[in-house]
């Protein structure tokens, strides 16, 4: 009994994560539309390092796809990243053999998701991004592509969950070479 109790618990408590990065990615939205003028700077750290800008993203990561037509838009941008996040809730419930630090990573790129998701379906301008770092020109970008919360979010936990997988692997790897 207690077991099963610990197991619903390892499953159940990540998913905090995703209600923690939906509600802050959502609530700085909200801070930055209601004090910066879109287009405007909010302010700015260390020189124009680090900017709290207000801007709208209409495409999907670099703005890809801002150019599309309403129907493409809407497919693209709208429903086929909805279904997306819907299969990764069912891989999430359905896959047993997620360790537990990976269930808070996936926790953490569902809710990025759904913070994006939600300005997508219920702002008519597009994703709101207020994050601006400078980029010295790496790969010809003097600044990189504005960003929010749940983008960052998606970021870390995808970088993560793509170290947890290598390390479970090799782990896996080095237990086969050392039964033989």
């Amino acid at each position: 009994m207690m077991s099963k109790i610990l197991k619903n618990k390892e499953f159940f408590l990540p998913l905090l994560l995703t209600v923690v990065v939906i509600v802050l990615d959502q609530i700085t939205k909200a801070l930055v539309v209601a004090k910066i003028p879109p287009y405007g700077l909010g302010f700015q750290l260390f020189g124009d390092f680090f900017r709290i800008v207000h801007v709208y993203n209409t495409g999907a990561a670099f703005s890809l796809g801002h150019d599309l037509n309403p129907l493409a838009s809407f497919l693209f941008l709208r429903i086929l990243p909805l279904l997306i996040m819907i299969v990764v809730v069912v891989i999430y419930f359905k896959t047993k053999s997620f360790s537990y630090p990976q269930r808070w990573f996936i926790a953490g790129i569902i809710g990025g998701g759904f913070g994006n998701l939600i300005d997508r379906f219920f702002n008519s301008k597009g994703v709101v991004d207020f994050i601006d770092v400078k980029f010295y020109g790496i790969f010809g970008m003097q600044r990189w592509p504005t960003f929010n919360i749940a983008d960052s979010s998606i970021v870390i936990c995808g970088i993560l969950l793509i170290i947890s997988f290598i390390i479970q692997e090799r782990k896996m790897k080095k237990e086969v070479t050392n039964e033989n």
